[in-house]
């Protein structure tokens, strides 16, 4: 498979995450790696590779729509037919989030193997916490549950599993249902549960996590996070209420800054009320409480 690797430079390192985030994320295809690191004073670097068989790609006009910050130049070349997904892998660092510090295999000598490391690694399920939305889910998850007890969690839209592992750390007495529409993230979010020694306390479905029975025999949870994207947030919101108990705790991400407005404003006429908006390089995660 021929590659091509699209390079851009950043003074402002909010900016760079902030874009490389929106590369991962807004661009269809996305990336099939891709990292941002420091490259001397003040200049951050980020890189993603494409699959060249997929067509050119003019990655700033793509962003454009997206996006509202200015974009620097983007410069192409091809390169070598590597495996840019381990490469780019190796390059992330541990990433500490409350109590929580998420790592990959390849820093486990590293890492201190205490209660609150978290082996995942990046691959084809979505969260290893360098990504903005995750990172602010495991900071609501620390925050929350060192002044609640809950009984009952559903991870919707599970993606690599990370927020249901860090949850049954905190919280080793909760309930945790973990729900992915992708059959690929659920066998990812498998393996890693297992890896973290949580396999007996987490059960994970694939379908639709609203709508799949064995969620509904769990259902209504006290505490439910979704980190999915605004349109289906938005879409979901009714069902989403009615998952959630009166007086439980909702906490969503996978929002541009912009879409927030809209996302906070269908959830506090499905009664809810926010109690806290979070803010990470162009992202949001909202902390809301059930009526």
């Amino acid at each position: 498979m021929s590659v091509r690797k699209v390079t851009a430079l950043f003074a402002d390192r909010t900016l760079a995450y902030a874009t490389g985030n929106a590369m991962q994320d807004l661009l269809e295809p996305p990336p099939d790696a891709l990292t941002v690191f420091e490259d001397g004073p003040d200049r951050w670097r980020v890189e993603a590779y494409f699959d060249a068989e997929s067509g050119e790609r003019n990655v700033a006009a793509e962003l454009a729509a997206f996006v509202e910050w200015p974009l620097p130049p983007f410069e192409t070349e091809a390169v070598p037919e590597l495996n840019w997904v381990a490469i780019s892998q190796a390059a992330l660092p541990p990433v500490p989030a409350g109590r929580f510090t998420i790592h990959g295999s390849h820093d486990k000598g590293r890492v201190a193997h205490g209660p609150n490391a978290i082996l995942i690694d990046a691959g084809e399920a979505f969260g290893t916490a360098h990504h903005a939305t995750t990172l602010g889910c495991l900071l609501a998850i620390d925050r929350l549950t060192r002044a609640h007890a809950y009984k009952n969690m559903l991870d919707l839209g599970c993606g690599s599993g990370v927020l249901a592992i860090a949850a049954a750390k905190a919280m080793p007495h909760t309930r945790i249902v973990a729900a992915d529409m992708d059959p690929q993230s659920v066998k990812v979010a498998r393996e890693n549960v297992r890896l973290n020694g949580a396999g007996k306390r987490i059960a994970l479905f694939v379908g639709n996590g609203l709508g799949h029975p064995r969620v509904r025999e769990r259902a209504p949870f006290d505490f439910l996070v979704a980190n999915i994207l605004a349109g289906p947030l938005i879409y979901l919101s009714s069902s989403i209420a009615r998952a959630v108990i009166p007086g439980g705790t909702l906490v969503l991400s996978g929002i541009l800054l912009p879409q927030a407005p809209e996302v906070i404003a269908t959830y506090l006429a499905h009664g809810f009320t926010l109690q806290r908006h979070d803010r990470i390089t162009g992202w949001s995660t909202l902390t809301f409480w059930r009526r």
